[in-house]
């Protein structure tokens, strides 16, 4: 009886040595893991109107890789673009598709979302909706006073990006009014735009419908009220790509890459449609 116990524990002693080896070994994996964690940086630049969406996925992205800090600089689609063939960034941030020349020079395109560009007048203008048509009518100078469109007797003051914004670029092309917008001012941002609108009762401007607040009042088109369904489903026509920009040829950093796999995956898509704008995939 005494020789089996002895064997037994014998047995269980050996059992708990290997046991501790095992939990051994594995802490050692997990420390190993942890050492092996990617570190380093992405740069975005670009887009003023992307802000919102690509600064709440950095924000998620960074709270699940510690080891990776994520810098965006609003800069606005043309620089981002530049940006990005000049090699100073990552990933550039263009609100408008990419131009042929842009392709041919080597520049790629994966759309990660589609947002509305909405049309924005001071609370107190009393005019609620316009046509494709009359818009254009406005920001070429056919149509100058509120009055003509069911508004207050006053002249209308046109507010719009400056030239290579891909806010302007998506509004022009979406109006037929490329080149031809007589506007007041040309502003550098999104927020700019919506502030210098919310200042003065006699303006219209446009802006991402992601940025909107209630200091200013969105305008529907066609009848139809811009929101994330009516850009999902097509009905608000306004609307424009939000385009991740790539040099073809040019391998991604570790970190870069791993944070261009998650923006375009499934897991990111809750965080873009919390951000107010429609997930491309």
């Amino acid at each position: 009886m005494k020789k089996v116990l002895s064997f037994v524990l014998a047995a269980v002693l050996v059992l708990g040595v290997m046991t501790g080896c095992s939990n051994s070994n594995q802490n050692q994996d997990d420390d190993a893991a942890d050492t092996q964690q990617v570190t380093g940086t992405v740069a975005t630049d670009g887009s003023t109107s992307m802000e919102k969406v690509i600064g709440s996925l950095g924000e998620a992205f960074m709270n699940d890789n510690s080891g990776i800090t994520f810098t965006y600089n609003p800069t606005g689609s043309g620089s981002g673009i530049k940006a990005v063939q000049e090699g100073r960034c990552d990933i550039g941030l263009s609100s408008r598709d990419l131009k042929d020349e842009e392709k041919e020079s080597g520049l790629e395109a994966t759309v990660l979302a589609y947002d509305g560009i909405a049309i924005v007048v001071n609370p107190e203008n009393t005019v609620t909706d316009l046509d494709v048509e009359t818009i254009a009518k406005i920001y070429t100078g056919e149509i100058t006073n509120w009055s003509e469109v069911g508004g207050a007797d006053a002249e209308i003051v046109l507010i719009g990006r400056e030239a290579g914004s891909g806010t302007r670029d998506g509004f022009e092309s979406i109006t037929g009014t490329t080149d031809a917008c007589k506007y007041r001012q040309e502003l550098t941002s999104t927020g700019d735009v919506i502030t210098t609108v919310a200042q003065n009762p006699a303006a219209i401007g446009y802006a991402s419908l992601a940025s909107v607040k209630d200091t200013v009042k969105a305008l529907s088109v066609d009848g139809v009220v811009p929101s994330e369904d009516t850009v999902k489903d097509g009905s608000y026509v306004v609307q424009r790509p939000f385009v991740l920009v790539t040099k073809e040829g040019t391998e991604l950093t570790e970190a870069a890459q791993l944070f261009f796999d998650y923006i375009t995956s499934d897991a990111a898509k809750e965080v873009i449609t919390g951000a107010g704008v429609v997930p491309a995939n």
